[in-house]
């Protein structure tokens, strides 16, 4: 038994290769994750989650008057809740939270005034919201604790 020596399977070149891609790979990416931060997120999106012609109608005159008057440092949500009969529950959420609803009915002819309405509404409320956020008393506890 002394003086055996049992023989490794010996690897390909492409094995090996692939080995070494593989683990360039993951260090790439752990790399990456060590350095993503709060600042990373991809922001100045507007979701469109409607599904009638009233919705897509509120939805783009909503977009159009934020893209014209601010500048989209958050991202929005934009949901619908059409009834044939009666109208549409139409209502904007930032970061989860409700800032905006409204029921419309299926008749609207003075759409883009309201969108405009809407849009200046979400925009002081998001503000206000970022503003509330500064002023938190957070000495003794990090962000992600509260």
């Amino acid at each position: 038994m002394f003086g055996y020596h049992q023989q490794q399977p010996r690897m390909t070149a492409a094995c090996r290769l692939r080995r070494s891609v593989a683990c360039m790979l993951v260090a790439l990416s752990l790399a990456g994750v060590a350095q993503a931060d709060e600042e990373d997120e991809m922001k100045g999106f507007i979701v469109d989650q409607c599904v009638s012609r009233i919705g897509h109608d509120f939805y783009n005159g909503f977009a159009d008057r934020l893209r014209n008057t601010s500048r989209l440092d958050f991202n929005l949500v934009v949901r619908e809740r059409p009834n044939p009969r009666w109208g549409s529950l139409i209502w904007v959420e930032f970061e989860q939270r409700t800032l905006y609803r409204r029921f419309l009915a299926p008749n609207t002819v003075q759409m883009e005034d309201i969108a405009t309405e809407a849009a200046d509404l979400v925009k002081n409320q998001i503000a206000q919201r970022k503003l509330e956020i500064l002023l938190q008393d957070t000495t003794d506890l990090e962000k992600d604790e509260i």
